[in-house]
């Protein structure tokens, strides 16, 4: 018997599907575990800037991963919103998009337990990538690089019996500019949901999950599935969590009762 968790909103972003370090699988797993009356695909869902790139195919895997939503629509009656990111900006021609049970937009307001929330994946606050495209195309290029190199350095922990090592998070965090920019980046969201007279604002596209206060303004990044496999979940109480895909404790077997690992509430 499958072990499923109830949530009654999930809110995924930054999977990156195209690159060839999303990943793909662990999403999809975890998607299998739980039932959710909402699902919100915070941006950058498909990566259409590696899909463009040549020997870069649409795989098997990707194409799982939405016959699972597929079935959350179906069996599980699952209301999708599929936010747009920079990375899936493709879709800016189709959006407001309606059918059945998903949508396709560029933001959203979540009402939830007499709380209003703006959901947008956050790239119209990063002048780079919304006024100078190429050069946000060759931050990406760099970035990338950095995800190949951290994938070796880890082939040799995992050799030497060694944990992961997020490397791109160590950089993210040791680098003056890279912190500064994330805390730039929440404050300019959260004067935002201020302008907008809202309780919160949840986003993505830094690849940094947090749960966090900046007054009576709730900051919430539900992190991404290239490195940190993280979701954000709301509980029956409207209660927010972060929840990370254990990627030691997982096994594919139906009766697994280690699957997710939640993190401490901010």
């Amino acid at each position: 018997m499958k072990l499923r968790k109830y949530y009654p909103t999930v809110v995924l972003s930054d999977i990156h599907l195209g690159s060839e370090h999303s990943r793909t699988e662990e999403v999809t797993n975890f998607l299998k575990h739980v039932d959710c009356d909402r699902l919100i695909l915070n941006g950058d869902i498909i990566d259409g800037w590696q899909l463009q790139k040549p020997r870069r195919r649409w795989k098997q895997q990707h194409t799982a991963f939405f016959k699972v939503l597929m079935k959350m629509m179906e069996k599980q009656g699952t209301q999708i919103i599929y936010v747009r990111g920079n990375h899936d900006d493709f879709l800016d021609n189709l959006v407001p998009f309606s059918f059945s049970n998903l949508s396709i937009v560029k933001d959203y307001v979540l009402e939830t337990h007499g709380k209003r929330y703006l959901v947008t994946h956050g790239d119209i606050f990063d002048t780079i990538t919304t006024n100078m495209r190429w050069l946000a195309m060759l931050g990406d290029i760099g970035y990338t690089f950095l995800l190949w190199l951290n994938r070796l350095y880890n082939q040799h922990r995992e050799k030497m019996g060694k944990p992961y090592f997020s490397l791109s998070q160590h950089v993210k965090h040791k680098v003056k500019s890279a912190v500064s920019y994330i805390s730039d980046f929440e404050k300019e969201l959260v004067k935002l949901a201020e302008a907008r007279k809202l309780d919160g604002i949840i986003c993505g596209h830094i690849h940094q999950a947090a749960n966090t206060w900046y007054g009576n303004i709730h900051y919430l990044n539900s992190g991404d599935w290239v490195e940190s496999l993280t979701a954000l979940v709301e509980n029956e109480q409207g209660e927010w969590n972060i929840v990370s895909y254990n990627r030691e404790e997982f096994q594919q077997s139906e009766d697994d009762a280690s699957l997710l690992h939640y993190a401490e509430v901010i």
